[in-house]
């Protein structure tokens, strides 16, 4: 007789530290609480669920009577809960002491809420590193869920993937459970009655087990899906297909580990999802991987060789994005010191802030991740530069220091003021890469160049795609175009998007990049030019920022290029303000200006606004830096910044220009 396969079913909830609440509520309107209204009707069909911390918290505040809902199916054996960081941090991107304390704020938050501890753990985008075996387990995390492409790679043959498996790392065990690439890709986007036919097509080849734990947004968020999973009844369908069914039982993770025997020892590579494999490549790397895996899946040994083609890892996104290498060693830097503060000097809301700091999404980017979104790195750097200012409050650092802090071959100088600190990478370029005030709790330096995306060749592509036969195109599969996109638009910048970015334009020549300044005093650097000398050093007084320019010896025109982040980007809030109180436009519009003296960027969103001033008149234009991403509803121009370009006119003579940046926050 046929054994019953059993349909570990696990769904996945998380919103971005930062999102904006219209797109939560409308996340929760037409996914979490339809999928859990559906799902209530049906106590016999048991799942797991991961909800982040965050949007816990948020949930718990604003729609508490369907949070009720979730304790009462947790409390009658429906629900099991799995934990993970508190604010979806990349496990392996954090030191062990913030994964255990990440870890437990999540588990002490469940087991308050739901009265359950929970037992299992989600690893956020599936990044698996041995390195967070002990962490996990000192945390009283007994199992994950991984995909099954990790166990691939480790030589696991596929018939073998319908249980647990178990791993050990510095003496502590870890138990792992495959997640089914093919359950993620037919549920919900395959006909309900057909992924019914395929479990039981499962249990009639003797599999003990089908692994499912996937987002929960494709229930209901991803283009398409609300219809088919609601409207036309995909999920009510498949929920009473699978109850139907003999050959199908529904358990707990929990259960399932409980009764059955492990599958044996195994020690996984470090990888993610496959198609996160490819993303994490530099574009001109995922374009060599890219049309080596169609070469295979065009003469068919794909499926057989996919284990062996296995494309970068979750860290390679620090080497792609230096914006978010900055971030993130930024964010370790400050962790290391709350760390080394005396308890007794540490509060739980510095630990809030530095776990806020921590949400992965800012850091990374493929068809998800959200490093392009400007909102989502905003919130990263409020919490850190929150946390920031009071350990500085306890325990004041240098106001000059200097270090390499993002590994990257140069020094950065960090000048320290009343609430204001600026960081010059003593590079080339000896331009700004942060600007940030503590009042404010933003970085004016939080900006993205415009990088090569392998995903940028599909520009040319359709505007549109026919959906699967009989179900739905997968976002993976959709090409789609919220904007019109010209490809000059995705042309990649040859230069950092920093403040105090120079280009020279001689009288007679081609404009070039002034990139060999060189360092002579304190913040302060020398470049040789057209036979003269042009000079840059940087100053900090009190709450203000002073960059001098000196030349001396050159004829021609110096542009001088300041890529500010400011939150309003060019929405309505954001605003500039002339020197005698007129407002000409906002920050998405384009402004020339033949001869300034002060420029005013007014930002309704940030509560403030920042002044700069020039010692004498000089002509600048500031016009919105956009550049071009994917998400799951297709491409996108996204502002990051206001490109504020002034432009010096040199005659051979000395000459001098002074600029002084203040950040203001607006009366309370």
């Amino acid at each position: 007789m046929t054994q019953p396969i059993s349909l570990l079913f696990g769904v996945h909830a998380h919103q971005p530290v930062g999102n904006f609440d219209a797109v939560m509520e409308e996340a929760h309107v037409r996914c979490y609480r339809m999928f859990l209204q559906t799902a209530e009707r049906y106590p016999a069909f048991r799942f797991a669920v991961h909800f982040s911390g965050w949007l816990l918290d948020w949930l718990m505040a604003r729609y508490p009577e369907d949070m009720a809902r979730l304790a009462s199916m947790t409390r009658r054996g429906q629900v099991e809960w799995f934990g993970s960081g508190d604010c979806e941090p990349v496990l392996a991107s954090i030191p062990h002491r913030d994964r255990v304390s990440q870890i437990d704020a999540l588990s002490d938050k469940i087991e308050r809420l739901f009265g359950q501890r929970p037992k299992g753990a989600w690893l956020t985008e599936r990044v698996w590193e041995s390195a967070v075996v002990p962490s996990l387990a000192d945390t009283g995390i007994e199992y994950v869920a991984v995909d099954d492409y990790h166990f691939l790679c480790a030589g696991e043959p596929a018939g073998r993937l319908d249980g647990h498996f178990t791993t050990e790392e510095d003496g502590r065990r870890l138990d792992l459970f495959p997640i089914s690439e093919q359950a993620r890709y037919r549920l919900p986007f395959s006909p309900a009655e057909g992924a019914v036919a395929w479990l039981e097509h499962l249990a009639r080849e003797g599999h003990r087990a089908a692994v499912y734990f996937d987002d929960i947004e494709k229930f209901g968020i991803w283009p398409e899906t609300y219809h088919w999973v609601y409207e036309q009844g995909w999920l009510t369908r498949f929920i009473e297909g699978v109850l139907a069914s003999p050959l199908i039982e529904t358990t707990t993770y929990a259960d399932f580990h409980a009764r059955q025997m492990t599958r044996g020892i195994v020690y996984l590579p470090t990888t993610s999802y496959i198609e996160m494999n490819e993303w994490t490549l530099p574009a001109r790397a995922a374009r060599t991987y890219h049309a080596l895996v169609e070469q295979e899946k065009h003469a068919g040994r794909f499926e057989d060789r996919k284990a062996f083609l296995r494309g970068g890892m979750w860290r390679n996104f620090f080497m792609r994005f230096p914006e978010s290498n900055w971030m993130h060693k930024r964010m370790l830097d400050v962790s290391a010191r709350l760390a080394a503060l005396p308890a007794d000097r540490r509060t739980p809301a510095m630990q809030a802030q530095l776990h806020r700091a921590q949400a992965n999404d800012a850091y990374w980017h493929g068809l998800f991740g959200g490093l392009y979104l400007p909102h989502l790195r905003r919130a990263v750097w409020n919490n850190l530069l929150a946390l920031e200012a009071a350990l500085d409050g306890v325990s004041p650092p240098l106001t000059l220091a200097r270090c390499d802090l993002d590994c990257d071959g140069h020094d950065e100088l960090f000048l320290r003021g009343d609430g204001l600190l600026a960081v010059v990478r003593a590079d080339g370029d000896a331009a700004l890469v942060e600007l940030s005030s503590h009042a404010l709790a933003h970085n004016f330096g939080d900006t993205l160049r415009r990088h090569d995306e392998v995903y940028h060749d599909k520009l040319h592509a359709a505007h549109g795609q026919q959906a699967q036969q009989g179900g739905i195109a997968s976002a993976h599969d959709r090409i789609a175009f919220r904007h019109a996109i010209a490809p000059a638009d995705a042309e990649p910048d040859s230069r950092p998007r920093g403040m105090f970015i120079d280009c020279w334009h001689p009288a007679d020549g081609a404009p070039r990049p002034v990139r060999d300044y060189a360092e002579t005093g304190p913040a302060a650097f020398a470049a040789p030019l057209d036979g003269g000398r042009l000079a840059k050093s940087f100053v900090m007084n009190g709450n203000r920022l002073t960059a001098r320019y000196d030349s001396d010896g050159a004829s021609g025109r110096l542009e001088i290029r300041l890529n500010i982040a400011m939150p309003s980007c060019d929405g309505y809030l954001g605003r500039h303000i002339l020197e005698n109180g007129d407002i000409p436009c906002g920050f998405g519009d384009r402004l020339e200006l033949p001869a300034a003296r002060r420029l005013t960027l007014d930002d309704g969103v940030l509560g403030g606004s920042l002044v700069v001033e020039f010692d004498a008149a000089i002509a600048l234009t500031a016009q919105a830096h956009r550049t071009v991403s994917q998400s799951e509803a297709g491409f996108e121009k996204i502002m990051q910044a206001v490109e504020l370009t002034c432009h010096w006119p040199l005659d051979g003579a000395p000459r001098s220009l002074t600029f002084t940046i203040e950040a203001r926050a607006r009366p309370a």
